[in-house]
């Protein structure tokens, strides 16, 4: 498409809700019309397994086939992409992106190399979203350096959010040096439990202090079994427990998401006339 998006969904903590966003927040664009690819840049698969791949690592292809072919200057494998009946598309991962990550430290020019591998791609999307490893390692840089901007999933504990200035750094730094047009879409708070004043407590904290220089979304993502269980069906929310409250959380995130958008290209179409 002409104006697909990359967003990078980042935090080098783990177990914050990352991949539930990635899946969720993909169909959610997807049931509104979109055309979006999930990208899996984590070797555990998370991603890959939580859209209904039981056996990751018995794939022949995977981003970690893309992204050699990008090294070895060749022509890259036509049948990556798996197709989701929800109506996404799935770069898969498994453990060899493992090795890719460590043989990247050897490589020309290693932190474009994911770029490289979907910007062919981005003619056929409205989005796509990349699922970091829980890590500020060089994958993660790939994700950055590849896309235009980032959500930053955090847990509202205290834990989660001391890592955040770690993770802003890192970001302000590969904007700094690297790619210069990227942007934090926002913070989004996720398992958020409201009947805790702590959750509460943490996440007002953030609005008033955080969130001055930096988007906090308004929407919350609350805890809930249901959504856990969506890894193991191999489905988003919205067909597990459409009516339920996680569903409406992501749906009212896809709005957000979609509003940053378009507020984007008014500006640039603004910017662009003067």
């Amino acid at each position: 498409m002409e104006n697909c998006k990359v967003i990078a969904i980042t935090n080098q903590k783990g177990g914050v809700g990352k991949t539930t966003t990635a899946v969720n927040l993909g169909v959610g664009l997807a049931d509104s019309g979109k055309k979006v690819l999930l990208v899996d840049a984590d070797p555990q698969g998370s991603l890959t397994v939580s859209l209904g791949v039981k056996n990751p690592d018995e794939l022949d292809v995977s981003l970690s086939s893309l992204m050699q072919s990008v090294i070895d200057d060749e022509q890259p494998p036509s049948d990556a992409i798996i197709t989701h009946p929800e109506g996404v598309d799935l770069l898969p991962s498994n453990i060899e992106l493992s090795g890719m990550e460590t043989g990247l430290f050897n490589v020309m020019s290693r932190e474009y190399v994911l770029k490289n591998a979907i910007d062919g791609m981005k003619k056929n999307y409205d989005y796509i979203l990349i699922d970091c490893m829980p890590s500020l390692g060089m994958m993660t840089i790939n994700a950055l350096v590849a896309a235009d901007s980032a959500i930053i999933p955090s847990q509202p504990s205290f834990l989660s959010t001391k890592g955040l200035n770690l993770l802003l750094h890192s970001i302000n730094k590969i904007k700094r040096s690297i790619n210069p047009n990227l942007k934090i879409d926002g913070i989004l708070f996720t398992m958020v439990d409201n009947r805790t004043n702590n959750a509460k407590d943490i996440i007002g904290a953030m609005r008033d202090t955080v969130g001055q220089n930096i988007r906090v979304f308004d929407t919350e993502i609350p805890h809930s079994v249901r959504a856990a269980e969506c890894s193991v069906t191999g489905e988003s929310i919205f067909t597990h427990d459409k009516g339920g409250k996680v569903a409406a959380a992501y749906e009212a995130l896809t709005k957000e998401v979609e509003s940053i958008e378009r507020t984007s290209q008014n500006r640039s179409r603004s910017d662009w006339v003067r």
